[in-house]
């Protein structure tokens, strides 16, 4: 399975991005699909996770301004980031499983090669 993110830049805070990540190749028994992110100096964490069934689960961190959607046709997950501010500048990556415990506890078979998301002050 192949992962491409895209979407990612600069922007200032309180701007908006949308990141988008289109899996291809086998990709037979992919389920849950998210996000995730390292900051410099700190630990990738968990921003997002959503089922092919829609259900989502949001990080308290971002939950009120980040939305994690997904187009099963087009096996692409999409994550629109609103009111960003410099907190959240890291490398964000998309992950897929076909679990979504494996998504959801960082040890996903499929990992994306991260997008870098700049917010300036």
């Amino acid at each position: 399975v192949q992962l491409v993110e895209s979407g990612g830049g600069l922007v200032q805070a309180g701007g908006s991005l949308r990141l988008s990540c289109a899996a291809s190749g086998s990709i037979f028994g992919i389920n849950a699909m998210g996000w995730y992110r390292q900051a410099p100096g700190k630990q990738r964490g968990l921003v997002a996770t959503i089922t092919p069934g829609g259900s989502t689960n949001v990080a308290d961190s971002v939950k009120g301004r980040f939305i994690i959607s997904r187009d099963n046709a087009k096996n692409t997950v999409y994550l629109q980031m609103n009111s960003l501010k410099p907190e959240d500048t890291a490398v964000y990556y998309c992950a897929a499983s076909r679990l979504i415990g494996l998504l959801r506890s960082g040890t996903s078979e499929n990992w994306g090669q991260g997008t870098q998301v700049t917010v300036s002050s």
